[in-house]
């Protein structure tokens, strides 16, 4: 599914923050942007997505539905049409410059619920911030690669998670297989390493040793390497 990604560019993630009496919101706000992602059209931008679809992909009760999308519609990330008591949900952004590829089918169990989300207690901040790094890499995933390159001082840029909150963050998403994280060598230190997040089921056969492997094809028969 393509996810419109401008405002996670442009920081909008920041606004999603742990503060006291609306963090559990905040994670609720994701979790129900992710659903309607995966219930979009990709043409209108429109996702028809009933509370029982959230409650089965979600496991949040209906107040947290209701919280987490009011949240979505106060930040502009979508609109709200309700029409014969059935709500339609329009993700702001579809069609401009700028999406990412979401993963659907295979992070769903059962083709309802959603895998990674059902353990989810809306009572940590790792939650949140987990999800706000899952929607950055997503944003920053590189093509050629199929890896977000990304450094721990442009995650806190883009996202507002303090540098010693990333880690655990990061620990939540590798254990449910929602990003691999690849080691590269560092542009900046040629002794150091680097970390690429890559995120499972987009382009499984595209990952750094491939894109190594066809750099090196490429330079062995003198030719230019366009990436």
């Amino acid at each position: 599914m393509k996810l419109p990604t401008a405002w996670i560019n442009a920081g909008g993630l920041k606004a999603f923050r742990w503060d006291r009496g609306q963090g559990a919101n905040n994670i609720a706000a994701l979790m129900c942007l992710m659903v309607i992602a995966h219930n979009t059209d990709p043409d209108t931008g429109e996702a028809s997505v009933t509370y029982d679809t959230f409650e089965w992909a979600t496991g949040l009760s209906r107040a947290k539905i209701s919280g987490g999308l009011d949240v979505l519609e106060k930040f502009g990330r979508m609109e709200r049409r309700v029409e014969r008591r059935r709500s339609t949900y329009k993700l702001a952004g579809v069609g401009a410059i700028g999406w990412g590829a979401l993963p659907a089918k295979p992070l769903y169990a059962g083709g309802k619920a959603l895998s990674f989300l059902q353990d989810f207690n809306l009572r940590k901040a790792t939650e949140l911030n987990a999800l706000k790094l899952y929607f950055l890499f997503i944003a920053r995933r590189g093509r050629d690669t199929n890896a977000a390159n990304i450094s721990y001082d442009k995650i806190e840029e883009y996202t507002g998670i303090g540098r010693e909150k990333i880690r655990s963050a990061l620990s939540l998403l590798v254990t449910h297989g929602m990003v691999h994280v690849d080691h590269i060598p560092s542009n900046v230190n040629k002794f150091g390493v680097s970390s690429a997040y890559r995120i499972p089921h987009i382009k499984p056969y595209l990952h750094q040793g491939t894109s190594a492997r066809e750099k090196l094809e490429l330079t062995e028969a003198g030719e230019d390497i366009p990436f």
